[in-house]
C-alpha cells in the first residue's frame, strides 16, 4: 500500500483532491458568513486563509507533478498550511471551552495580517472578521465549528505527512500492478 501511495504525487488525480476539498470548504465557510449570517471571528479568517494555502499547495503540486521540486514544495506548502490550520483551530477551542466554563477570552478584533500582504483590505469578503472568538454559534453532532476544524486539519497534516515518508522510502515497481 505504501508504494501505491509513493506513485500518487505523480498522478493528476490526488491533486486535484486536495484542491478541490479545500475549495470546497472555502465555499462553505462563505456559505455560513453570507448565506447563514454566521460572522467569521480572527481565528476564522486565520483558518480560512490555511484552507487557501492547501488550495494553493494542491495547484502547485497539480501543475508540477513531474518535478520533485515543485512536488516538494508542494508537500512543504500544504504541511505548513495543514499545521498552522490546525493550532489556530485547537487555540480556538480552547476559547470556546473557556468561554463555556465561565471564564472570559476573546481573539483580536482585527485581523493581524502582514503589513505586505494585508489580505483584510484587499479581499474583505473572504478575511474580514466580523464575529466574536468563544461564540458558538453553530454545532454539528454537539461540536462547535472549530471542533470540526481542527479534525479536518489533522486529516490533512496526518495525509501529507503519510505522502511525505511515502517518498523517502525506495519501492520496488511492479510493471503488472
Amino acid at each position: 500500500m505504501f508504494a501505491a501511495v509513493a506513485r500518487w504525487p505523480k498522478q493528476r488525480w490526488p491533486w486535484v483532491l486536495l484542491s478541490f476539498s479545500a475549495l470546497t470548504l472555502l465555499l462553505v465557510a462563505l456559505y455560513f458568513q453570507y448565506g447563514m449570517s454566521l460572522g467569521p471571528c480572527t481565528k476564522c479568517v486565520y483558518q480560512r486563509f490555511a484552507i487557501i494555502g492547501i488550495l494553493f499547495a494542491g495547484l502547485v503540486g497539480l501543475w508540477g507533478r513531474e518535478s520533485a521540486l515543485l512536488r516538494w514544495s508542494a508537500y512543504i506548502g500544504w504541511a505548513v498550511a495543514a499545521g498552522w490550520g490546525l493550532k489556530i483551530a485547537h487555540d480556538q477551542v480552547l476559547v470556546e471551552e473557556l468561554v463555556k466554563n465561565g471564564g472570559f477570552s476573546t481573539c483580536a478584533v482585527f485581523a493581524e495580517f502582514p503589513s505586505w500582504l494585508p489580505l483584510d483590505s484587499w479581499i474583505p469578503f473572504i478575511f474580514n472578521p466580523t464575529g466574536v472568538c468563544g461564540d458558538v454559534a453553530w454545532q454539528f453532532l454537539g461540536y462547535s465549528m472549530p471542533f470540526w476544524m481542527r479534525i479536518i486539519f489533522a486529516v490533512y497534516l496526518l495525509a501529507v505527512l503519510v505522502v511525505m515518508a511515502s517518498q523517502l522510502k525506495k519501492h520496488k515497481y511492479n510493471p503488472y500492478d
